[in-house]
């Protein structure tokens, strides 16, 4: 988020202090166990999830899907509010159809392309096995993540190369589908550039689901953070669902409450409705 101020103070260098970053996250989890894992070594597991996360990649690259965005500062009641459709056209090729965009209301801060296109491509971050030479990536133990036994990595780049970002945080892996089932971090680098122009950006978790029967959707991101711009500090609150996950060329929704009829990608036969709805 950029500072709606035209005058700020450059700070002189940015911190990346994983530490902080994790602790509010991890205030609601049970125990780490920092054990080792049985069976199979961290370097195994990292290889397992990564390949998992290049099929899945390419899987939800096949599914249209709703993302509502929603940025408010509430401090002045301050609201920035999207709500999109992906879709692709009679070509196939892939696109957004925007559904609800009101005059955003944010008055502090406004957002940035960068903001924009982190909402699109990594707040449901994806780490696979092209991007894994990029990152260093430490196991530091097992945790229970609701009926999920996880093992648990914190991750950050290794080097920060011209002007692309990357995710900085924590990674929960299923130990059954070595897929990533939540994350919890941030963007980074934050970016302060000349004249005092500040672009910051909040620290999130994002959830995801098994919806398909096969891969492990995300289907909702929170942030709470507050931002420190050199003229002061400023809450934000995030919250980005997705939801009507639907394989293209299927006429079958998937949804993240887990109400609608459910098929697998791949499966162009006839769905079957779910257990608890009678075929009429």
């Amino acid at each position: 988020m950029k500072l709606k101020l035209r005058f700020a103070v450059l700070l002189a260098a940015l911190v990346l202090a994983l530490p902080l970053l994790l602790s509010k996250a991890l205030a609601d989890e049970g125990p780490l166990d920092p054990a080792p894992p049985k069976g199979v070594a961290p370097e195994e597991i990292i290889r397992h999830f990564a390949a998992k996360e290049k099929e899945f990649q390419q899987a939800r690259d096949q599914y249209t899907y709703r993302q509502d965005v929603k940025v408010q500062t509430p401090e002045d009641d301050g609201e920035y509010h999207e709500i999109f459709d992906v879709v692709f056209d009679d070509q196939g090729k892939r696109l957004e159809n925007v559904v609800y965009a009101p005059q955003s209301t944010l008055s502090r801060i406004q957002m940035s392309p960068e903001d924009l296109d982190d909402i699109r491509h990594r707040l449901p971050f994806v780490l696979t096995s092209d991007e894994i030479p990029e990152y260093q990536i430490l196991y530091v133990g097992q945790q229970q993540e609701d009926e999920l036994h996880c093992y648990v990595f914190d991750i950050a780049p290794k080097e920060i190369v011209g002007k692309k970002r990357y995710f900085q945080g924590r990674i929960w892996v299923d130990d059954r589908d070595f897929q990533i089932v939540k994350t919890y971090g941030k963007t980074v680098p934050d970016i302060r550039k000349k004249k005092g122009q500040e672009n910051l950006f909040p620290k999130f978790t994002t959830w995801r689901e098994q919806i398909d029967g096969k891969y492990w959707f995300p289907t909702f991101t929170k942030a709470d953070d507050t931002l420190h711009f050199s003229s002061g500090d400023i809450q934000i609150r995030e919250i980005v669902k997705y939801s009507d996950y639907k394989r293209f060329g299927s006429n079958v929704k998937i949804t993240y409450e887990g109400q609608d009829v459910q098929k697998a990608p791949g499966d162009k036969d006839k769905a079957q409705p779910p257990p608890d709805k009678p075929q009429k």
